[in-house]
């Protein structure tokens, strides 16, 4: 079942950052319902031509509520009541102003963990402010470090906002929080803001700047393309090697492989030879094609590695032999990580429709079939009624 097995976490509908981090505490073993809207919000930014495949929100159940509605907020108190989580990603003083916020939670069960996800936090000039990923890590300082020598910022996909400085900040924080109130502690309120993720994300950055060792433009450092030996070329077919020879010895034998040993090269750590070096490297990988280059370096320490897609990644060998990625509905997907030894997570059930399996999860949670009719005369819909049937 998973190492989070018994934990129960109340998530409200929302995208990016809190679905993620809920789907991680899912794919742990955490038993999740949804409170999802009776229909779809009309607007989810991006337009897709096709159906919307839901991978973040794998591993849990829903049911519905209108919680515009007065009467919603009886039946979402009394969910609340039964939680360990309450997830929400809602604009700063929301769910205050449906009766569903921290006080009234917490008054209502004072063991309740309060997770708020937002872009700016809950407090500060900017704090009621719309935005996006990109808007968060640029006022973190992160996003002015990525991008070509000379050129703009580039958006590194929406991975340091949302995800990495949001819902695993948020994850992390719930299981924090959890772990207090199981010490005996209080329930609390998590302020996860996704700018202050993403600013930690940077953490070993500052501590360069501070050391004299990371200079503002983009691409002259270790770590942002600006060395010759932390870097990706293309290879003869257009494909793409990735470069990270950092240490002395891993980067003799990446010129070794690339045939340069005798060369004449100037030394790795002579910044007024980079040119050369790169123009050296560059040469080299476009003489054969990725398939060749993953040949001559297979089995080395050079610290290269093909520039895969994401439709070629899972079948990578060492994604096979680990099972990294799975199969869930037809998707093929990342499976739960990280792996524990004893309480191993299982394979992730579909991300659910709208109030599907929500009358079994109730009754998992300790509702009998009168307290769930009157949950339904309240605005909740639930669908598969079956009290018996369980997540995946």
């Amino acid at each position: 079942m998973g190492i989070l097995s018994g934990i129960r976490v109340l998530e409200f509908e929302a995208i990016g950052p809190g679905p993620f981090g809920t789907m991680l505490l899912a794919d742990m073993g955490a038993d999740v319902i949804r409170v999802d809207r009776p229909l779809p919000p009309s607007d989810l930014g991006p337009k897709t031509s096709g159906p919307r495949i839901d991978v973040t929100g794998r591993g849990r159940r829903s049911v519905t509520l209108d919680l515009k509605q007065p009467q919603a907020r009886a039946a979402a108190l009394a969910l609340i009541e039964r939680a360990d989580v309450l997830i929400e990603g809602f604009r700063p003083g929301t769910m205050e102003r449906l009766g569903l916020g921290p006080e009234a939670a917490l008054a209502r069960n004072p063991k309740l963990v309060y997770a708020r996800m937002t872009g700016w936090g809950q407090t500060g000039p900017l704090a009621e402010r719309a935005g996006h990923d990109l808007n968060y890590i640029a006022l973190s300082g992160v996003l002015s470090g990525i991008g070509p020598a000379g050129g703009k910022p580039v958006p590194p996909l929406n991975l340091v906002g949302d995800y990495g400085g949001g819902g695993m900040l948020l994850a992390l924080g719930v299981l924090a929080a959890l772990l207090n109130v199981q010490r005996g502690g209080s329930g609390q309120v998590v302020d996860a803001a996704m700018i202050e993720g993403a600013a930690q994300l940077g953490a070993v950055i500052w501590g360069l700047i501070a050391s004299g060792n990371w200079k503002e433009e983009r691409a002259t450092n270790l770590l942002d393309g600006g060395t010759p030996w932390y870097d990706s070329y293309r290879t003869s077919d257009g494909h793409w090697m990735a470069v990270g020879a950092v240490e002395s010895r891993f980067y003799g034998e990446l010129i070794d492989k690339l045939g340069l040993a005798a060369a004449g090269l100037p030394a790795q750590h002579d910044r007024g030879g980079w040119p050369r070096l790169r123009d050296a490297f560059e040469a080299a990988f476009a003489s054969r094609t990725r398939a060749e280059w993953c040949a001559v370096f297979e089995g080395s320490d050079a610290c290269v590695a093909p520039v895969l897609g994401f439709s070629e990644a899972p079948s990578h060998p060492q994604h096979l032999a680990r099972g990294s990625f799975v199969e869930v509905g037809g998707v093929i997907q990342p499976g739960p990580a990280p792996r524990f030894s004893a309480t191993p997570s299982g394979l992730p059930a579909r991300a659910p429709g709208r109030g599907e399996h929500g009358a079994a999860a109730l009754h998992d949670w300790g509702f009998d079939a009168a307290a769930i009719d009157g949950l339904v005369q309240q605005g909740l819909g639930v669908s598969n009624s079956n009290p018996t049937e369980k997540k995946q």
